[in-house]
């Protein structure tokens, strides 16, 4: 089983901000593979999909972002499945040009609370995770107070370019279902 955990916070509130930008990866994946919808699941709403002969599962924690790694405690009980095969991580990533995508196979959580409980769950930096550009779309604008630029909401022309990527992504997330993480990364990351 596969799982796509995206990260963000649950809220009316949170919905359209940069910080949630996993869950709009994730939204995006539910049309495309036609899940099941998305059902409570202790302190996640998941969504279930075939993807070829893999099944799949989507991950919104309703915990908020520093308590996001709670939300693995079900998978990490499963005999067999492995976060470093198993577990691919959707994270925003103010580091990167707006609606770029980099996959990492492991690493620090750089910072990001998310990240960071994800990590003391699993128990490593060994699990892939995918960051997707939240940077401001003109270079010359300038982030300011990073906790309220991540938690503010897209502008309309960076919610379109946003909007524009995402089969990009969904491309993504599909390949490394199918083809796994190198393959995935090959293909993906090289991409702006």
């Amino acid at each position: 089983m596969k799982v796509f955990l995206g990260l963000g916070n649950p809220g009316k509130e949170y919905e359209r901000t940069r910080h949630n930008i996993g869950w709009w990866v994730l939204d995006h994946l539910a049309r495309r593979w036609n899940t099941d919808g998305w059902k409570k699941d202790g302190k996640a709403m998941v969504a279930t999909a075939r993807v070829g002969d893999e099944v799949v599962k989507l991950v919104k924690p309703q915990t908020y972002m520093n308590l996001s790694g709670e939300v693995l405690k079900p998978f990490l009980n499963r005999p067999g499945w492995d976060p470093a095969q198993d577990l691919m991580v959707i994270v925003d990533e103010v580091a990167l040009p707006l609606a770029q995508m980099r996959t990492r196979a492991s690493g620090s959580a750089g910072g990001h609370n998310g990240l960071k409980s994800v990590q003391a769950h699993v128990g490593s930096t060994g699990y892939p995770r995918m960051r997707i550009g939240i940077a401001p779309l003109h270079p010359r604008a300038s982030v300011g107070d990073l906790s309220a630029y991540v938690l503010g909401p897209f502008g309309r022309e960076e919610a379109e370019f946003i909007e524009a990527a995402m089969p990009r992504f969904g491309d993504a997330c599909e390949s490394w279902v199918r083809d796994g993480l190198t393959m995935m990364m090959n293909k993906f990351n090289s991409v702006a």
